[in-house]
């Protein structure tokens, strides 16, 4: 998968999920690897953004590679073993990371 075509996907996601009674969120998602790149999503007065740019102003970044960004937010990949078995490594604050793939799955 293209990295643009993930951002698509992820957004469409986001359109689907009911974000309006959920706090301000901002995670910044760093893929790696060839097709990989960065996007945030962002949860703010119940809707949700996600734009291919990188976030500063952020509660934690996320880097994990294609695969299993795909894996988690499929519900194939538990958020906690990936984090576990260091599939993903998370910069910030941890609980708003595991708030995030809760909120994506």
């Amino acid at each position: 998968m293209k990295f643009q075509e993930l951002v698509a996907d992820v957004r469409t996601l986001a359109s689907k999920i009911d974000a309006s009674n959920r706090g301000f969120l901002a995670v910044q998602v760093n893929i790696t690897g060839d097709d990989g790149g960065t996007f945030y999503v962002e949860v703010k007065d119940g809707k949700i953004h996600v734009e291919p740019y990188e976030y500063n102003d952020r509660n934690c970044a996320v880097t994990i590679n294609m695969e299993n960004f795909l894996d988690l937010i499929s519900g194939k990949l538990d958020p906690v073993k990936a984090f576990t078995f260091r599939k993903l490594k998370v910069d910030g604050d941890l609980g708003k990371a595991l708030e995030f793939a809760n909120l994506l799955k």
